[in-house]
């Protein structure tokens, strides 16, 4: 139902006394200076109300460096009605602007607040949420941080990150950022039952099943994907530890910077040809033969450095962060106390493999050494009750953390905090659009897929749900 309305004069009055930001006729916002082409995504939504004495409003904040000038763009909700900025107005760096947008369109108790460019189709950012603001949608810190319920409305002014609900901590899950809507991306019945980890590297998408198989998947021409039929891999790869013997029972896959010519690095629980053993490792294989069988050219075996856990609730989910990240973001080395130094190690590939363990819900951050040891440099808690995989977004700089169906699909994003640590940014439901099935892969297309603002994830389903193992959905990029 539609909120009941204030007045419009004393919704606008709240909006003037709030905003921190005031425009002056001919100057834009006092304080600023001349307004420039910035980069988009250096404006973000900030705050967001959707009921209360001053419903329908959306704060705009610029995160950059430079004033950038908002004349003609864009606000929508989730529908095709819209707001235009004024001509003229500006926003200082650092400086935060709200619009009191209720003559336009109104903000439900599900919706979404909607960002775009003066052309009007190119987004620049979005939010979407589930329930009503209480009283404030805000993120923090300001412009970067993840979404959460703020107990103070701050329209105008630097949102209440220390006040009760308003931490940097988000308070539950908000709906899924990108459509609702999931298809099917796979021909009927071609994996069956077990398909786990997914890696998408461009054209290819590298798949991961429990029976000791690996895929690689080429597009089909519908938007999904298919069995390469070249060099082998059209019924799949079967695995071998070292050595050329036992059968992992692989559940994550990723790359390197190196991407697939470096190695595929697969994690696996145990060796299926004795799987009431736990054997936590990371394997890397050679994919560039066309033989029908990989055999691992490096084992890590972490079995000794993890807590115990039960055969089939070990190495869910693996993923590689760069050390460019790391030692940018101030990451903290759990080993060292220090700051993480990739200097510090000898050769590791670059980066540090995050592996998600099923039993504990708890991922843990390794440097593989090229000589085969290995170092813990992070524990970090998701807060879930199991790890089914683990993905690094390299365009938003974020970990994601995915539980299947016994957490009703939930996902988690987590970035290097202040202190150093891996910490939670965000907490998303799955979209509304997809069942709540056994997913126990996921992976997102890469920048280059960005379109109108939008870019295509996947999932893959280990119980073959309605004979299909891969869906697709879209994300904002």
């Amino acid at each position: 139902m539609t909120e009941p309305r204030t007045p419009a004069w004393r919704r606008r009055l709240a909006l003037l006394l709030a905003a921190a930001a005031l425009p002056v006729a001919g100057l834009g916002v006092l304080g600023a200076g001349p307004a420039a082409a910035a980069p988009a995504d250096d404006v973000r939504l900030n705050e967001v109300v959707t009921t209360g004495s001053v419903n329908d409003s959306i704060e705009l904040y610029n995160k950059g460096t430079a004033t950038v000038d908002l004349s003609g763009w864009v606000l929508r909700d989730s529908t095709s009605s819209k707001y235009t900025v004024a001509a003229g107005t500006t926003l200082a760096p650092g400086a935060s602007r709200a619009f009191d947008v209720h003559g336009s369109f109104g903000l439900g108790s599900s919706d979404s607040a909607r960002l775009y460019l003066a052309d009007g189709s190119t987004l620049v950012d979005s939010f979407s949420w589930t329930s009503h603001s209480a009283p404030s949608w805000s993120r923090c810190p300001d412009g970067t941080g993840a979404w959460s319920r703020s107990a103070a409305l701050t329209l105008g002014s630097a949102n209440d990150c220390a006040g009760s609900g308003g931490s940097s901590t988000p308070t539950g899950p908000v709906a899924w950022p990108g459509s609702s809507a999931v298809t099917t991306a796979d021909g009927s019945n071609v994996f069956g039952s077990d398909l786990s980890g997914l890696q998408q590297e461009g054209g290819v998408l590298w798949g991961a099943q429990n029976s000791g198989k690996l895929w690689r998947l080429v597009p089909n021409g519908s938007g999904g994907w298919k069995p390469d039929t070249a060099n082998g891999w059209g019924s799949g790869k079967s695995l071998r530890f070292t050595g050329g013997t036992g059968t992992p029972d692989d559940e994550g896959v990723t790359l390197t910077g190196a991407g697939s010519a470096g190695g595929v690095y697969v994690s696996s629980e145990r060796n299926a040809d004795s799987s009431s053993t736990s054997r936590l490792s990371v394997l890397r294989y050679d994919v560039s033969g066309t033989g029908s069988t990989l055999t691992a050219t490096r084992e890590w075996n972490l079995t000794s450095d993890l807590p115990s856990t039960g055969s089939n609730a070990g190495l869910e989910g693996v993923t590689w962060v760069p050390d460019g990240y790391l030692t940018g973001a101030g990451f903290k080395d759990a080993a060292t106390g220090a700051a993480y130094d990739p200097a510090h190690y000898g050769a590791h590939t670059g980066g540090v493999f995050f592996v998600g363990v099923e039993g504990t819900g708890t991922v843990y951050g390794y440097v593989l050494l090229e000589a085969g040891g290995f170092t813990k440099v992070a524990t970090v808690s998701s807060g879930m009750a199991g790890v089914m995989e683990l993905s690094w977004e390299p365009q938003a700089n974020r970990m994601w953390v995915v539980c299947d169906d016994n957490c009703s699909g939930q996902l988690r994003t987590f970035q290097v905090n202040g202190s150093g640590a891996f910490a939670l940014t965000a907490v998303y439901d799955r979209p509304s659009g997809m069942s709540n099935i056994n997913n126990e892969g996921f992976t997102l297309a890469g920048a280059d897929e960005c379109t109108g603002g939008s870019k295509p994830v996947y999932w893959s389903d280990d119980s073959n749900t309605g004979g299909h193992a891969l869906r697709k959905g879209s994300i904002t990029c």
